[in-house]
């Protein structure tokens, strides 16, 4: 039932502890806007409404969201539950509260209302919001969590189950994009337990019992870490904490392994002060410890998409426990736990919110243009966003960062649309490779062309990445329409009894709106496709003396 919410003031101070100059007028006025306009509203667990976009508002403190994002969030479903207008908002809090409220506001209109379609569509309109302010994801995400952890006070489990799948496809992963880990792994356990509530459990009860059952408790392997760094001249933070249940269960099922044989369910944090030391910390604890093969990541050379940075490394102590350890600076640190919002800690960026300054948000911008529906664009955008990553390099050297399992074409139209269009070879670290090959960690990738090169349907089935696959169907299409465009001119001039005469064009436009196309292109294709009986069209023509 119902707890106490975060009062008013308790709400400012918090927002005045990580920033002094905060317009603490602005929180106390939405404060209360909020408030007044949900009234008596209730949520279905019995909660006053007002208390969620307290919630969210509390959530986003937690990154030190500055006091615009902490307004908009309070103010978030006025427009939607409440008798306020956009005009209202703006006039009270002005634009940018405004634009971010308008943007939440237009996506919730779409949720859970219809199937895939809608969804696909909900999607687009986010990255469109978040394009131009990055904010507004923020305030959804925080909106979403709220509402995961309430999620058992819908009766209806069809819908539980929807909403669930949706934070799991979309939500989830986007928190993974823009780095903020700890809501990222809070939705997914919420989703986790929804959607397959019996691995929810088996897998809760065996980490409590790994918990209990460890010949040491993680304060003393901490205090263990802390002492051997110290001995060697590197003074370090650790701490440690055991994974969360859907990261280990969807590990075992994708690496089709045990729980015994996951080496990071125990893992370690080590911060240090500076990226020297991050490698030093790393040689001692690899002289110290016996390394398990295969896990050592450096991350600090090649930062992830979200531009998280760390070593990793597994090592099994010397009483015979696995663990996985982490070694970052502390402005690493910042960036892992915070993400894109640590950006609102760097005074000096004042430009945060902009969403296009993010190349993953412009990549995704780029593969809404060219997809040809919602429901394409949804499909290429899990493609490239949502799977782990593999580094490989151009012939020049230049890093690219792609998604897991691609091939040279993916490469290519990372590198240039015109370079992946055209590819006809590929050398892998020197040597000739089929097209089709999947790339690996590291690769140095020399791509091949000929301007007589064309993508290939085939090619689809294959690539990973949204960008290749939209480029791809785009050209095939578009070599569709030509096929179509050129067979409906040779049925009509068939059917006008044409030899080696051309069509009248000049005079055949001002009939398009008869046979309802707005242009030449788009009344061939339609006969072309046999969408327009090339006998009925040419009677009219006749009709109209042509």
């Amino acid at each position: 039932m119902y707890r106490p919410m975060l009062r008013q003031f308790e709400l400012v101070d918090i927002v005045r502890s990580y920033d002094p100059g905060t317009d603490e007028n602005l929180l106390n006025k939405a404060y209360v806007f909020s408030l007044k306009a949900h009234g008596v509203q209730r949520r279905e667990s019995g909660d006053p409404f007002f208390s969620h976009p307290v919630e969210v508002a509390g959530i986003l403190t937690r990154f030190k969201f500055d006091h615009l994002t902490i307004a908009a969030a309070l103010l978030h479903d006025t427009i939607e539950d409440t008798v306020a207008t956009l005009n209202e908002i703006q006039t009270e809090f002005g634009l940018e509260v405004a634009y971010v409220v308008d943007g939440v506001t237009k996506l919730s209109k779409l949720d859970l209302k219809s199937e895939d379609t809608k969804q696909a569509e909900n999607f687009r309109k986010l990255v469109l919001a978040m394009a131009n302010d990055i904010r507004v994801l923020f305030v959804k995400l925080a909106d979403r969590q709220h509402n995961m952890q309430t999620l058992h006070y819908i009766k209806d489990p069809h819908k539980r189950q929807k909403i669930a799948k949706e934070t799991l496809d979309i939500y989830a992963p986007l928190a993974s994009r823009v780095g903020v880990q700890k809501m990222k792994e809070t939705l997914e356990d919420f989703a986790f337990r929804e959607i397959n509530p019996q691995a929810y459990e088996t897998t809760h009860k065996r980490l409590e019992f790994l918990c209990d059952s460890l010949a040491q408790p993680l304060e003393d392997i901490e205090a263990d870490l802390e002492a051997l760094l110290k001995k060697t001249g590197v003074h370090a933070r650790v701490f440690g904490r055991l994974k969360t249940p859907y990261s280990i269960w969807k590990k075992i099922m994708t690496q089709n392994t045990t729980f015994e044989q996951l080496c990071d369910i125990l893992a370690f944090r080590v911060v240090v002060p500076s990226l020297a030391e991050c490698y030093q910390a790393l040689g001692v604890l690899h002289s110290e410890y016996w390394v398990v093969p295969g896990r050592f990541k450096d991350y600090i050379s090649t930062p992830k998409v979200n531009n998280y940075q760390s070593l990793h490394t597994a090592v099994i102590s010397p009483k015979y426990q696995r663990m996985e350890i982490q070694i970052r600076t502390e402005e690493m640190e910042l960036e892992a736990e915070y993400g894109i919002a640590a950006h609102w800690q760097y005074k000096q960026n004042v430009k945060a919110h902009d969403g296009k300054k993010y190349l993953w948000i412009r990549s995704l911008l780029q593969i809404m243009e060219q997809a040809n529906n919602p429901e394409e664009f949804l499909e290429n955008t899990k493609l490239e966003m949502f799977q782990e990553q593999v580094f490989c390099f151009s012939e020049r050297g230049e890093l690219i960062v792609l998604p897991k399992d691609v091939t040279p074409i993916d490469f290519a139209y990372a590198v240039d649309s015109w370079l992946g269009d055209h590819i006809s070879e590929v050398k892998i670290n020197g040597k000739s490779m089929p097209l089709r090959t999947v790339l690996q960690n590291g690769d140095q990738i020399q791509i091949i062309t000929s301007e007589d090169q064309m993508p290939l349907p085939v090619w689809e089935k294959f690539v990973r990445t949204g960008k290749a696959r939209t480029h791809i169907r785009q050209f095939i299409r578009a070599q569709q329409k030509k096929k179509m465009i050129q067979r409906g001119k040779e049925k009509l001039a068939a059917a006008l009894g044409l030899k080696k005469e051309k069509i009248k064009e000049p005079a055949l436009t001002p009939l398009l709106s008869t046979f309802s196309c707005s242009t030449l292109a788009d009344f061939y294709e339609a006969l072309g496709e046999d969408i327009l009986d090339v006998a009925e069209v040419a009677q009219t023509l006749h009709k109209k003396k042509f």
